[in-house]
């Protein structure tokens, strides 16, 4: 790594981050956050402290975290360097933002993003330092122009910094939010990165910083275009069996959650992406040419929305 950078500032833009994103949805529920200052002690297998944000129980969001992270360990988990095994057994330090929306009414969908960097200190040798992130939107009930935005906006966020970004970082997130097990896309995709330094250390991180601060204007035109929509228990029911297969993948396949887990990570804010409520049902099969369907069949397809 030739270039210098500041963990200092990093984790400052990442703090302001998660503090204007949660200003944000204030904005739209009135509902306060519980705010929960966390650490971790020295003998513990990760030291460090965060911040996890929960909102619960409010009027557009049933459940909304957000939670920062700053934290370092002995030891990279296997997770970590699986494309870095030259990196196996080195110590690192690593920090982030993680969130994820799950709204009340059906009609709007839910968000993920995360933005994080690690910095490796293998012995003997500089220090070496990645960024990961994206965000992706899991509607249960999908709209063409809903797509559109949020994959534009992305797109936006991402073309200062090289016009072949957007396409490699799509279909990366395509490939990653898949319940391989299913066969199934867990929403409309958005972006992806991970292990990513191509750019230089500061280019690098002014491409993470410019994802976190495109996930709010993404978002909340669509939030606040679907969320007084009326529903039943149709789309009620419907909206809890889909959020199965948002828990599923969550605990199968997300390496965000198995480096959280295998690091010996603060489990309560490891799995605050999880829905207050979900539901199961066998062989669920959907009604042919209902809403329901399309849902699988138009919005549940990986394809070029912009």
């Amino acid at each position: 790594m030739s270039e210098t950078f500041d963990i200092a500032s990093v984790r400052s833009y990442l703090v302001g981050l998660q503090q204007r994103i949660t200003s944000g949805l204030n904005a739209i529920d009135a509902t306060p956050f519980v705010v929960d200052a966390w650490h971790k002690e020295a003998h513990e297998p990760l030291q460090g402290q965060g911040i996890t944000m929960i909102m619960e129980g409010g009027p557009v969001f049933e459940r909304a975290g957000c939670g920062f992270s700053h934290v370092s360990g002995p030891k990279l988990p296997p997770s970590a360097t699986a494309h870095r095994p030259e990196l196996a057994g080195a110590p690192f330090e690593a920090m982030g933002v993680s969130l994820v929306f799950h709204p009340r009414n059906p009609y709007v969908p839910t968000v993920h993003m995360n933005v994080r960097m690690i910095v490796s200190k293998p012995e003997g040798a500089p220090p070496v330092a990645w960024f990961g992130g994206g965000m992706d939107l899991t509607p249960y009930y999908g709209f063409d122009e809903d797509a559109v935005h949020f994959h534009q906006t992305c797109k936006d966020a991402l073309a200062p910094f090289g016009a072949d970004l957007h396409p490699r970082f799509k279909a990366w997130c395509d490939t990653y939010f898949c319940n391989k097990h299913r066969q199934e896309q867990r929403g409309v995709g958005g972006i992806f990165f991970d292990d990513f330094a191509e750019l230089g250390m500061s280019q690098s991180l002014a491409m993470l910083q410019s994802v976190g601060d495109a996930l709010l204007p993404a978002y909340l035109p669509i939030v606040q275009a679907r969320k007084d929509m009326a529903y039943g228990a149709r789309e009620r029911d419907f909206q809890l069996y889909r959020r199965g297969r948002y828990v599923e993948f969550n605990l199968v396949w997300d390496r965000g959650t198995h480096f959280g887990l295998q690091s010996g990570g603060r489990t309560e804010s490891i799995l605050l992406s999880m829905p207050p409520l979900v539901s199961w049902s066998y062989n669920h099969r959907d009604a042919t040419g209902s809403p329901e369907a399309q849902l699988l069949s138009h919005f549940l397809v990986p394809k070029d929305w912009v």
